[in-house]
């Protein structure tokens, strides 16, 4: 069967409100990003300054030099082929669902709606690590101290009371200011170019020592040492593993530019290049600076015996105006990530419901009639990742948690392409692998499956508990709760996508 392009001449928000017709929905959401604001929502979320510097450690601490200097890259090529294989979904089916949107088309409704719940809270799980960390390091370590608050004194009332603080007030602009949230999140796209580049020079210019290169292909087991977060570990190829972490947590979130589709002008062009040019400038400008942490550094088991006290450690040799200056930035940025995070998530939960996906389904799946922006999932979004950061142990369960929670929603439409290519899939857009498809999509899922394994090795077994016990829960609410009878999943099918005019017409009553 020949393939169907699609997409290739939409031209203003009618021609998107069209194509997204044909895809059987109603335009409800606001047309008001271009090309740059898709591509920096992804990229607030990746945000190198936030997951490049709170998961550091947990590179250093696993083979030292080498998981920054090697494992690095390594994690980066699995990343990029799979944002290649999404982008290419993505350019097919641009809508605010994404990654359900395609399992379902793809692999069937029960394979689009497990995809939703993984996707879904691993988003919330974004939002409430990535305020988590606003409040620790950033505003703990480098903020409270400015008004000489002594970071010690601050306790789990101070935390909760800042997080949530942090979180509705993204809400807000979320829901009543759009417009600015969105040019905040180019703001944060441009601000993370720059701080970076600052940064960077800033600790090469006054490093003490000379730079040893070697370090950063120089294999230390430090697990199990003092400092590391990783237990004893005598097997070389799980030490190196382990490092690998830093790179699944810091570029994830890059579906972002998927579920803001429906406020995109051309999506099927726009939302592939925000997915594929995101994780391309993160990985060159986080890897760019996590060599400069490990080459500045006075020396790397002194670095692994600090934790996340690294930071502090390679600032305190610049002046205190450039500290200030650097500090307030990051706390910036990292806001705004969470701002990013919150325009994501709350879309995801928005199309889901759209499409009967979850309880309540009929009120969050409403539209604020002035603002076009989907109220109820926005607050239905900061209630949850305000809960999920109550735990003890938060961090540490939240960030890996949705790095692999994320990355199996990844996979999953993914896998389902690589079968349904050719035959239920024949639809593609301006973004098309041609012979290169089922190729890239099986090295996608074998490396997306690579840094999920990353993510559920020991110590972090508690994500594994984590996605075991959601898998039994959701395969209970599908099969024992009746919902696969009544859970119709997404509109678009063979017969919808074939009788493109007849939608138009309903879709325009």
């Amino acid at each position: 069967m020949a393939t169907e392009r699609i997409g290739t001449s939409a031209e203003g928000n009618d021609e998107d409100a069209k194509f997204l017709a044909s895809l059987g929905y109603k335009q409800e959401l606001s047309r008001h990003m271009g090309g740059f604001s898709n591509f920096a929502i992804s990229f607030a979320i990746i945000c190198v300054l936030a997951g490049g510097i709170t998961a550091f450690p947990q590179a250093l601490g696993a083979a030292g030099g080498i998981s920054v200097g090697l494992g690095w890259p390594i994690g980066a090529l699995f990343a990029v082929i799979v944002a290649l294989a999404m982008a290419q979904i993505a350019s097919a089916y641009p809508t605010a669902g994404g990654l359900y949107h395609w399992s379902s088309i793809l692999g069937g409704k029960g394979w689009g709606w497990a995809t939703a719940w993984f996707n879904l809270i691993g988003l919330i799980f974004v939002l409430a690590s990535v305020n988590f960390g606003v409040y620790d390091p950033f505003f703990k370590s480098f903020i409270a101290p400015l008004f000489g608050i002594r970071p010690e004194s601050l306790g789990w009332g101070t935390q909760t009371v800042f997080i949530a603080s942090c979180t509705v007030t993204q809400a807000i602009l979320n829901q009543y200011v759009p417009r600015i949230t969105m040019r905040l999140t180019d703001l944060s796209g441009w601000l993370i170019f720059a701080v970076t580049v600052v940064l960077m020079a800033a600790l090469l210019w006054t490093a003490p020592h000379p730079f040893h290169i070697e370090r950063l292909y120089t294999f230390t087991n430090f697990t199990g040492a003092d400092g590391s977060p990783w237990p004893k570990s005598t097997g070389s190829v799980g030490v190196f593993l382990s490092g690998l972490l830093l790179t699944v947590y810091t570029i994830t979130g890059f579906d972002a530019s998927a579920h803001s589709s429906e406020e995109t002008h051309n999506p099927s062009r726009a939302v592939p290049k925000g997915i594929l040019t995101s994780v391309i400038w993160s990985i060159i400008f986080g890897y760019l600076l996590i060599c400069t942490f490990v080459l500045v550094m006075p020396d790397v088991a002194q670095g692994v015996k600090q934790g996340s006290d690294f930071f502090s450690a390679l600032l305190a040799p610049l002046p205190t105006w450039l500290k200030v200056m650097l500090g307030v930035a990051i706390f910036a940025i990292n806001y705004l990530c969470g701002l990013a995070a919150m325009t994501s998530t709350s879309r995801m939960m928005y199309a889901f419901a759209r499409d009967g996906g979850l309880l309540g389904s009929k009120w969050l799946r409403r539209v604020n009639p002035r603002t076009s922006t989907p109220g109820p999932a926005i607050w239905v979004t900061t209630a949850l990742a305000i809960a999920a950061t109550l735990y003890g142990d938060a961090f540490v369960v939240l960030s890996t948690g949705c790095a692999v929670l994320l990355y199996l929603s990844y996979i999953m439409p993914t896998a389902a392409g690589v079968f349904a290519e050719g035959n239920r899939w024949t639809r593609k857009g301006p973004f098309d692998l041609k012979a290169f498809s089922r190729p890239v999509g099986v090295l996608a899922v074998v490396g997306g499956a690579v840094l999920v394994f990353t993510g559920v090795r020991p110590p972090n077994e508690k994500v594994l508990y984590l996605v075991i016990g959601l898998s039994v829960i959701l395969l209970l609410l599908w099969w024992v709760a009746g919902l696969r009878r009544r859970f119709n999943g997404p509109p678009l099918s063979e017969s919808v996508a074939k009788d493109v005019p007849e939608v138009l017409s309903s879709a325009s009553d």
